[in-house]
């Protein structure tokens, strides 16, 4: 059990299943073999074409319940500049 007892991946687990979400190839359960893996938000838009970039991914096994939450690539902190604009 990780924090707030929700069940996560080991660390090589998680990355092995990040990397495969940020690739796009059909992702797998490290820990169970499982083939359905949610992911919160699904995919709708090609990445360029998202307006609204969300703050973080969250890919759950159905079968085991372990889960992975990552940042994606295109989402960034807003620079110093930016926060004195606003």
């Amino acid at each position: 059990m990780g924090r707030r007892g929700v069940k996560e991946y080991r660390a090589h687990e998680a990355l092995q299943l990040i990397l495969a979400d940020r690739d796009r190839e059909p992702l797998t359960c490290p820990s169970c073999g499982n083939r359905k893996i949610q992911r919160t938000p699904r995919r709708r838009l090609p990445v360029s074409a998202q307006m609204d970039p969300y703050r973080h991914v969250t890919l759950k096994c159905t079968k085991c319940g372990r889960q992975a939450v990552y940042v994606p690539r295109n989402v960034t902190q807003p620079s110093d500049s930016q926060l004195l604009t606003s």
